[in-house]
């Protein structure tokens, strides 16, 4: 019985000695110059926003010889000219030996490189291999000269809404009117007060336009009647003709401040994408979407498509959130993103230092560009702050505007336009505009 013991023992021994010897030669035998040789498609790229759906760019490589059969995962990596990787753009892959970028995907990625758009620049694509979770080999370097479109549309107009019944008054600066997809046809989105209103261009009274039942008259015309409310007013200065229809876009629900019965949760109106947009605080529940706070059009939605029916949109989590949502019959789009908002706190608002803030809106044409209009303020002090949270604020150090800063920032009471103003993170600016 001890020799039958003995010579399994000698043979494990032997079987677990083999097995290391074999683990020792599979390292021994890995070629470390065996790197992915990366290809791309074409070496220059030129992007349209036409062509957003389509193909433009595919990069590639062919299965490396390791020296044995490796398991080996693949990302790609792209960054501007001379850049160090460390700022890259990253894009696993699994075992895939390529990888085909939309025109869309491309250019989101190149302008988040800081590429400038319709101007061509040079980025460096390379692929790193991971082997067994410890080898990581990377390839030579791949060029392309690329050339991103501007994402975002100009639909601004030189047109405006001035009068006692607008936010800003008889002075202005005007709300703006906005190039439609109709010839010679402008559209505005106001809240207006009891009050009247003309029509100019420039915030300046050189040309203006008044009127009556639907027809503007040129040179100065009759100032117009309008109640509060909030409105879609669309203008053809060519054909001199106007409408003003009440309008809103509102988010509405058991997931809502308001619940079912509302007021909704606005939309407001993104004119760099020609979408609708609302940064709202949810609980969990269900929302939907609808028009003017009434049920006679409204959208429930599924996997990113606005539909009609009697089901709900189910929000799992409370949170903030932007929703975004384009109602166009050709479109029919949502979605809803966890959000971190800025806002302003302070002594000087109306709920003092422990909020919630006062939103401050995006403006998706600049990025890092936020703001509020009208804001009511008393005697006190502010700062900004994002997510009704401390981690990320900024006020005054020594007189500078920083981030985290040491000082607040001191207001008079008052009505306020805000800007805050982060397109270039290393000198932030801020503005108390008082009206």
């Amino acid at each position: 019985m001890k020799s039958l013991l003995k010579s399994f023992l000698v043979v494990a021994s032997a079987l677990l000695t083999l097995t290391a010897c074999e683990k020792e030669q599979e390292k021994l035998l890995l070629d470390f110059s065996a790197v992915p040789v990366v290809s791309v498609s074409a070496p220059t790229v030129v992007l349209t926003k036409d062509n957003a759906d389509k193909d433009a760019l595919t990069i590639s490589w062919p299965k490396p010889n390791y020296g044995y059969d490796a398991a080996a995962n693949y990302t790609i990596m792209v960054d501007k000219k001379g850049g160090d990787f460390s700022k890259a753009a990253t894009f696993p892959v699994g075992t895939s030996l390529s990888k085909t970028f939309k025109a869309s995907e491309l250019n989101s990625l190149l302008l988040g490189l800081g590429l400038v758009p319709a101007t061509a620049g040079d980025v460096d694509v390379k692929v790193m291999s991971a082997l067994g979770g410890r080898t990581v080999l990377s390839s030579a370097l791949a060029s392309v000269k690329a050339t991103p479109y501007l994402d975002r549309l100009d639909l601004s107009s030189p047109w405006g809404v001035v009068g006692d019944a607008t936010a800003n008054g008889w002075n202005g600066p005007d709300q703006p009117f906005y190039k439609t997809s109709t010839t010679g046809e402008l559209v505005s989105y106001v809240t207006l007060t009891d009050g009247f209103i003309k029509f100019r261009t420039n915030n300046d009274w050189a040309y203006s336009l008044g009127g009556a039942a639907g027809k503007l008259t040129a040179d100065n015309g009759p100032n117009i009647a309008v109640k509060a409310g909030t409105y879609k007013i669309t203008i053809n200065p060519t054909a001199l003709t106007y409408k003003i229809d009440p309008f809103s876009w509102g988010v509405v629900g058991d997931a809502t401040a308001n619940g079912w019965n509302g007021p909704d949760q606005n939309f407001f109106y993104d004119p760099s994408t020609d979408q609708w947009r609302a940064i709202v605080t949810l609980k969990a529940g269900e929302i939907k979407f609808r028009q003017n706070n009434d049920w006679a059009v409204n959208f429930s939605g599924l996997n990113g498509k606005l539909i009609q029916s009697n089901d709900n949109i189910k929000v799992a989590a409370a949170g903030t959130y932007l929703i975004t949502a384009d109602f166009k019959a050709t479109a029919l789009t949502y979605a809803i993103e966890a959000y971190k908002p800025w806002g302003l706190v302070g002594s000087a608002t109306p709920k003092g230092w422990d909020g919630p803030d006062i939103l401050l809106l995006p403006d998706f044409s600049k990025d890092g560009y936020f703001y509020a209009n009208n804001v009511k303020l008393a005697d006190g002090e502010v700062k900004f702050r994002q997510d009704n949270k401390w981690d990320n604020n900024y006020g005054l150090t020594g007189g500078v505007f920083v981030k985290n800063s040491s000082d607040n920032i001191k207001v008079t009471a008052g009505t306020y336009d805000v800007v805050f103003d982060l397109t270039n993170a290393s000198a932030p600016k801020y503005k108390l505009m008082k009206k």
